[in-house]
């Protein structure tokens, strides 16, 4: 049974388009995956505390309290065959939201090591992952973008490179433009998962 996990990182949480998008394809492409939803826009973890930097530096406190949520986060994650990330572009980039999600799970001697090149390494097994991106009034190719680059090398970090992109523009163009992203999007990710599962 695929084990699949279904994040969103947008304001409007699971009412998201493309939340919605990714949670259907999984329902009619994977019907018999058990799946896991969270809605970290809506409900965002916390910040990085100065605990939780004080524990990685200090001799067993990885094992604490500091990390707790970091662990469950990391053991959700690593549980998963299927990773769907839904999330908007915020100023070029990515939203707080799944910022924080990211340094929670991108923990040293955890999700990645540092081999003696100093190169990082991840320790994760690499995953089928779909990155589902919605934009308001860009188009892809025509506005900076540092999500993309960044959550391939963010991911690839922990050893996840099993990478598709999938673009959602125009989301404030009215109801017409974006019923032709949703069409579009959902062409694109079907045939990816219809491939790769």
């Amino acid at each position: 049974m695929t084990r699949a996990l279904l994040l969103s990182f947008s304001p409007h949480g699971k009412a998201a388009q493309t939340f919605k998008l990714a949670r259907a394809l999984l329902n009619d492409r994977v019907p018999n995956a058990h799946i896991t939803e969270r809605d970290y826009g809506g409900q965002a973890l916390p910040p990085l505390t100065r605990e939780y930097a004080n524990a990685l530096t200090t001799a067993g406190g990885l094992s604490g309290s500091a990390t707790a949520l970091s662990e469950q986060l990391i053991v959700e994650l690593e549980a998963c065959d299927l990773l769907v990330l839904c999330t908007p572009v915020h100023n070029f980039t990515v939203p707080a939201a799944l910022k924080g999600w990211i340094d929670h799970v991108v923990r040293i001697q955890r999700s990645f090591t540092v081999n003696a090149q100093f190169e990082k390494v991840g320790l994760l097994k690499d995953r089928r992952t779909f990155v589902l991106v919605s934009s308001g009034n860009a188009r892809k190719g025509h506005e900076p973008d540092f999500l993309t680059p960044y959550m391939t090398a963010i991911l690839a970090t922990v050893g996840i490179r099993s990478v598709d992109f999938v673009y959602l523009g125009a989301m404030v163009r009215g109801e017409e433009a974006v019923s032709r992203a949703v069409q579009q999007a959902h062409r694109q990710l079907s045939e990816a998962i219809s491939s790769g599962l």
